[in-house]
């Protein structure tokens, strides 16, 4: 029988926003010590002794990749600019970020209901659609056959990015910068516009990072809010 542990609960009490067109100072959603702010969601084995695949090394946020799940904000946020700095050490592997998340373990009893943004290696800038959507340029060509979209297990849920090409080699630091505001949410990889999406099925959430399977050390994950004033819910 499959059972789950959460090895940190954080409680989401407070969303950043404000009118459009205002501008905070940004700040860091890692401290550089520790996991303050974030909690860690890993499903797992009840007979496993499962250890935290989130780790706070030489200054840098890494996550080892198993075993799976994600580090989760404690706070949701809209109307952001976050500018992440991260690289694969060691060999090429697979992670991501994950906007507009809640509901956890929402697909395959893993994933939160979200809209990742994809981090592996070669593939930086795909939209993966979780229980939520979102629409691009040039949709069919992307996606695949319309018949096959969809959310949720078998459906084509993958939306490919622009260019491949923007990647750096492995082991040297990828800067990736995600605008989430309003409904739409654009990409950038090392200043390469590389994804743009409109009419999202949401527009706040919770931030995540992926443990899947690979070892990724982040340094920088900067968030500027594009609002002036924190909303309770």
């Amino acid at each position: 029988m499959r059972s789950f542990l959460i090895l940190a609960v954080g409680v989401a009490t407070a969303c950043v926003s404000a009118p459009r067109g205002s501008q905070q100072e940004p700040h860091s959603l890692f401290n550089g010590r520790d996991l303050s702010g974030w909690h860690v969601d890993v499903p797992a084995d009840s007979n496993v002794r499962v250890r935290n695949p989130f780790i706070v090394r030489n200054g840098m946020l890494v996550t080892l990749g198993e075993p799976r799940g994600h580090l989760i904000t404690d706070a949701i946020y809209r109307d952001y600019r976050l500018e992440v700095e991260y690289r694969f050490p060691a060999a090429p592997g697979n992670a991501g970020v994950l906007v507009h998340a809640s509901t956890p373990r929402a697909l395959y009893g893993m994933f939160p209901r979200s809209i990742e943004v994809q981090m592996e290696h070669g593939n930086a800038g795909d939209f993966w659609c979780i229980l939520e959507d979102i629409r691009v340029p040039d949709m069919e060509r992307r996606r695949g056959p319309p018949a096959e979209w969809g959310t949720t297990e078998g459906k084509a849920r993958r939306i490919l990015n622009l260019t491949d090409s923007s990647e750096k080699p492995l082991g040297q630091w990828n800067t990736l910068v995600i605008e989430a505001v309003g409904r739409s949410i654009r990409v950038w990889v090392n200043g390469d516009l590389v994804n743009e999406g409109t009419d999202a099925t949401a527009d706040h959430g919770q931030i995540a990072l992926q443990s899947e399977g690979s070892e990724v050390e982040f340094r920088k994950l900067l968030l500027a809010p594009m609002t002036a004033q924190t909303i309770t819910r």
